[in-house]
């Protein structure tokens, strides 16, 4: 039995925008959250998940604007898709904060985007394990559910007699 209290994380996902609507983003002061990259990758093939990142205390379009996705092969065809969270109240800016962290960090352990790989190694297990992120719009190919209790060490902790589900 879990005890512990579970982290919701909602996030509303919007688009594809095109490398050049990303700077029409900037304008919002507190226009935070985290953004998906789509693109062409030389294994995976064309239009895949290739990057989850978070703009945290500052704009997702000038954060985006920082990477240099437009010095690519192929950035024309880059896509991005952009996560705010969601909710009945704005938190305070350090939950908002902790809650961005958490959510890119579980999204990328998930979903193992390619250019993501120094943080998929870098997990930090315990952090994520009640941690419960919903996705919600235009969330591409991200799954719409994502829990700790699935994705992390959680549940090995716990000796299940297999009998018991039967």
């Amino acid at each position: 039995m879990h005890t512990e209290t579970t982290r919701l994380i909602e996030i509303e996902w919007k688009g594809p925008y095109l490398l050049s609507e990303i700077a029409q983003i900037k304008d919002s002061e507190i226009d935070y959250g985290l953004y998906q990259i789509y693109g062409r990758h030389p294994v995976y093939g064309s239009n895949v998940l290739l990057y989850i990142g978070k703009a945290d205390r500052q704009t997702i379009g000038k954060r985006v604007s920082q990477e240099a996705w437009d010095d690519t092969n192929d950035s024309s065809s880059i896509k991005i898709y952009v996560g705010r969270l969601i909710g009945s109240n704005t938190p305070e800016e350090i939950v908002w904060s902790e809650e961005i962290d958490l959510a890119e960090r579980m999204l990328i352990n998930v979903h193992k985007p390619a250019y993501n790989s120094k943080s998929i190694a870098r997990l930090p297990d315990a952090e994520l394990q009640n941690v419960h992120i919903l996705n919600w719009g235009d969330h591409c190919s991200l799954l719409p559910e994502v829990s700790g209790f699935r994705w992390t060490s959680k549940l090995y902790d716990v000796e299940y007699d297999y009998y018991r589900y039967k």
